[in-house]
């Protein structure tokens, strides 16, 4: 059984908005915990699809010691998901997302649609998360300006290419995001930049935007990093999604101490407490 962690009080306020420096302001990482309404998710597809399993998750989950949880009704795996229209991925969203909002932390909208986002931004949720950097739907980036939230600019390709440097791949891709960010008026306060770890990227790839996190800290932006059950795991050690737990730990530290600000995760009490003890000792030194 898995103890519940304490956390500190929610900086959610009235209708949604997020204190998002407040958030950040704290002395470990803040916890996202994933909660996918999908039937084809890599790692958990069709565990919570049911609304009473989605919403049980998710109170586990700030029981457990999420900061945010991030919601998602569309498969967005790097390889073999198949596209959604908006009216389904809201057949989804509608039975789950109040409620969610409701337990009282922020909720993230993890959805590449605009028309999808406005209406999660209507109902409650805090942040948009964008797996495409507001690079793919021309009406993001000026809804996330209109309702002034904060929005995750996700670093993505089509297909990965090993023969790039993928440094400068994602540094080039958010540049033209926050260009296209700021043409549209969204304020740079509202904006968290995550390397997209297992997106249009190998293995080896992958585990380099880990190693390099640091470079991104140029754009003087916080860093959101998801490296959960990645595939990038299974190439160090063969194993399935459910078993990468420990992966997925190492990789989250390291992000951690490259300077991500935010961590993405199915697993909350156990990277929550990792998170949290390697801060704690390095009170110590």
């Amino acid at each position: 059984m898995i103890a519940t962690m304490s956390r500190p009080a929610a900086v959610a306020g009235p209708a949604g908005h997020l204190d998002l420096p407040a958030l950040l302001s704290r002395p470990y990482a803040v916890v996202m915990g994933v909660l996918n309404l999908t039937p084809d998710s890599f790692s958990d597809g069709g565990q919570f699809v049911a609304p009473e399993r989605a919403l049980a998750q998710a109170r586990r989950m700030v029981a457990e010691g999420a900061d945010i949880i991030d919601i998602g009704a569309e498969s967005t795996r790097p390889y073999g998901s198949e596209p959604i229209s908006a009216d389904e991925e809201l057949s989804r969203l509608q039975p789950v997302l109040p409620d969610v909002v409701s337990l009282g932390i922020p909720v993230s909208i993890d959805s590449m649609k605009s028309a999808v986002v406005a209406w999660a931004l209507d109902h409650g949720a805090a942040i948009a998360n964008d797996v495409w950097g507001l690079q793919r739907d021309p009406a993001m980036a000026g809804l996330i300006a209109a309702r002034g939230v904060p929005v995750i600019i996700m670093h993505n390709r089509d297909s990965a290419d090993a023969g790039i440097d993928i440094m400068k791949d994602i540094a080039a891709f958010f540049t033209r995001s926050l260009e296209i960010a700021a043409k549209a008026g969204v304020s740079p306060g509202n904006i968290v930049l995550d390397p997209g770890i297992g997106f249009g990227k190998t293995p080896e790839q992958s585990m380099m935007a880990l190693a390099r996190l640091h470079e991104l800290q140029s754009f003087g932006l916080p860093l959101l990093v998801g490296a959960s059950r990645k595939r990038f795991i299974s190439t160090v050690t063969p194993s399935e999604p459910h078993q990468r737990l420990g992966g997925s730990i190492a990789a989250h530290l390291i992000a951690a101490k490259g300077g991500a600000r935010i961590i993405r995760t199915h697993d909350v009490a156990e990277t929550v407490q990792a998170l949290r003890v390697t801060a704690a000792i390095g009170e110590q030194q």
